[in-house]
C-alpha cells in the first residue's frame, strides 16, 4: 500500500534554454546565405526584365522561393534565441527550429507537388524550349546552390548536430585520463577500450618508467562490490590483466610504490544521434540540397534534349526530382512531427532509464520521455519505493545521463 507521495523536480530555478550546440553560428550562416539568395534573385528577376528573358524572370521568382524557406530557418533561430529566457515558453524556445523544419517539409511537398504536375503536363503538351537560356541558368543555379550548401554545413554533419551523437545510437562515455601526482612525477590513468576490450592503462607522463612490482588498482563500486586489478608491464606502460565489467562507474584507489591515489569514475551516456540533430538547420540544407539536385537533372535532361532530340527528357527530369524532393520531405515531416507530439526520441535511452532505476529493487512506475530541443531530453519519472529515499537519490542514479536536461522525480512509498 502507498501511504507517502513525494514529488519534486530540480531544487530553485534552473535554466529552461534548451537551445542546440552551434545556435547562434547556424543562425548567422543561414543569413549569409538568405543574403546570396537574394542577390542572386534581383539579379535575375532584373537581369530577364531588361533583356526580356522570361526564362530568367521564372528562374529569380523560383530562386525567391527558395529564399523564403530560409528565412524561415533564419527567423526561428533569432526568435528562438531571443526569447530563450521568456518564462512564458514552460520548457523554452527549442522546438522551434522543429516547427520551422516542419513547416518547410510542407513547403518541400508542395514544390514537389508542382514540379510533377508541370512535368506530367509537358509530357502530353511540350513546350517549346530555350536552351541558349535555360542551360546558362540552370548551370548557374547549381553554383549558387552549391555555395549555399557549402555555407551552411561548414563541414559538419547536419544529420547530428551535435558533439556526442556517433553511429546512430546511444553511447556510453566516461572520463578519458586521470592524472596523478605522485612523488616521482606525473602519472596518467585511464580506461582503454578502442577495438579491444577495456582494461585500465598507466603511463608517466613526467618521471621514470613505471614497474608493475607492487602496481595494482582496485575499485569500489556504488552497491559496495570490490574488485582488484594486478597490473602489467607492457611497451611503455601498465595495462590491467583483467577487463574491467561494465558499468564503468566506480571509485578507483591506485596503489604506485606504497602509495594510494584516490580516482572517481563516471559514466555518463547519451542519446541517440537523432535526439541531437537539429531539423531547423536540416531542413534549410534539404532545401539547397533539393534545388541543386532538381538542377542537375534539368542539366541533364536539357542537354540530351538538344543533343539527341529527346525533349520527353525534360519532363523526365522533372518527374525524378519531384520524387526525390517528395522523399526528403517524407522524411523531414516525419521526424519533426514525432518531435512536436512529444513522442518517445530514444527508446533505447528510456530502457536504460529503467534498468538504472530498478537495479536496486525499485520499480518504475510511470516515464515519461520527450525532446526539448537539439540535445536536450526532458523525463518525468514515477518511482516506487519500499526504501527511505528522496528524489535527490533518484537523480544522483540518473546523473550519468548527460542529455537530460529537465528531470522531474515523484517518489512514490510503499508501506
Amino acid at each position: 500500500m502507498i501511504d507517502a507521495t513525494h514529488s519534486d523536480a530540480a531544487p530553485g530555478f534552473h535554466s529552461h534554454v534548451f537551445l542546440g550546440e552551434g545556435h547562434e553560428k547556424s543562425e548567422r550562416k543561414t543569413w549569409v546565405v538568405i543574403w546570396l539568395c537574394g542577390a542572386m534573385m534581383v539579379a535575375e528577376i532584373v537581369g530577364g526584365l531588361l533583356f526580356g528573358s522570361i526564362a530568367l524572370v521564372a528562374d529569380g521568382l523560383h530562386m525567391s522561393t527558395h529564399a523564403g524557406a530560409l528565412l524561415l530557418a533564419a527567423l526561428a533561430y533569432t526568435y528562438a534565441r531571443k526569447y530563450a529566457n521568456n518564462p512564458v515558453f514552460t520548457f523554452g524556445t527549442g522546438k522551434l527550429g522543429d516547427l520551422a523544419g516542419f513547416t518547410s517539409a510542407i513547403i518541400l511537398a508542395m514544390i514537389a507537388l508542382l514540379i510533377g504536375y508541370e512535368a506530367v503536363s509537358r509530357f502530353f503538351d511540350p513546350v517549346p524550349i530555350h536552351f541558349a537560356e535555360a542551360i546558362p541558368i540552370a548551370c548557374l543555379g547549381l553554383a549558387v546552390n552549391v555555395a549555399s550548401a557549402w555555407l551552411l554545413s561548414g563541414g559538419h554533419d547536419h544529420a547530428h548536430g551535435h558533439s556526442h551523437g556517433h553511429h546512430g545510437h546511444a553511447h556510453d562515455d566516461h572520463d578519458e585520463t586521470h592524472k596523478l601526482t605522485t612523488p616521482a612525477g606525473v602519472v596518467a590513468l585511464e580506461i582503454f577500450e578502442e577495438g579491444v576490450p577495456p582494461r585500465f592503462r598507466l603511463s608517466s607522463v613526467t618521471g621514470p618508467a613505471l614497474s608493475a612490482q607492487g602496481s595494482s588498482i582496485e575499485i569500489l563500486r556504488p552497491d559496495g562490490t570490490r574488485q582488484l586489478f594486478a597490473m602489467a608491464d607492457r611497451s611503455g606502460y601498465l595495462e590491467s590483466v583483467e577487463e574491467i565489467p561494465e558499468p564503468h562507474a566506480f571509485a578507483a584507489t591506485v596503489r604506485l610504490d606504497g602509495r594510494d591515489y584516490a580516482v572517481s569514475f563516471e559514466e555518463h551516456e547519451h542519446a541517440s544521434s537523432s535526439t541531437s540533430r537539429d531539423n531547423n538547420m536540416r531542413a534549410a540544407v534539404i532545401h539547397v540540397i533539393a534545388d541543386a539536385a532538381v538542377s542537375v537533372l534539368v542539366i541533364i535532361g536539357l542537354v540530351l534534349a538538344r543533343a539527341f532530340g529527346w525533349l520527353w527528357m525534360d519532363p523526365l527530369a522533372g518527374i525524378i526530382g519531384a520524387c526525390v524532393i517528395a522523399s526528403w520531405s517524407y522524411g523531414l515531416v516525419r521526424d519533426t512531427g514525432a518531435i512536436l507530439l512529444d513522442m518517445n526520441p530514444d527508446r533505447s535511452m528510456a530502457n536504460k532509464l529503467r534498468e538504472a532505476i530498478e537495479a536496486e529493487g525499485d520499480t518504475l512506475a510511470d516515464l515519461h520521455l520527450w525532446r526539448l530541443g537539439p540535445g536536450h531530453l526532458g523525463a518525468i519519472i514515477s518511482v516506487h519505493t519500499t526504501k527511505v529515499r528522496d528524489s535527490d537519490y533518484y537523480r544522483g542514479r540518473l546523473s550519468r545521463f548527460s542529455s537530460l536536461s529537465h528531470l522531474t522525480v515523484e517518489v512514490l512509498h510503499r508501506s
